[in-house]
């Protein structure tokens, strides 16, 4: 388990996130939207961190701004994930 402070990440989460090449249009919005900062755009294809299960606020965010319904997103499963200590 691991704490910042403010969250904990429980580990043992299994992938929850995934993208869709095939249908990415490569917009971008899911860049622009992370808090966490866990995409990015490389030779112009758009992929998550692979550190992203640690770091992953879990918000879903890039999955409701991404239009081309490229971005698959599940909530992890209950015990595993991210904790919110604080706020």
């Amino acid at each position: 388990m691991k704490s910042n402070g403010l969250t904990k990440h429980i580990s043992g989460t299994k992938d929850f996130i995934s993208i869709d090449q095939n249908k990415c249009n490569r917009c971008g919005q899911c860049i622009l939207v992370c808090v966490a900062n866990l995409w990015r755009k490389i030779d112009s294809a758009i992929s998550i961190s692979e550190d992203y299960k640690e770091r992953c606020l879990e918000c879903a965010a890039c999955y409701q701004v991404c239009e081309a319904d490229a971005i698959e997103f599940h909530y992890p499963s209950g015990g595993t994930g991210i904790i919110y200590e604080k706020g």
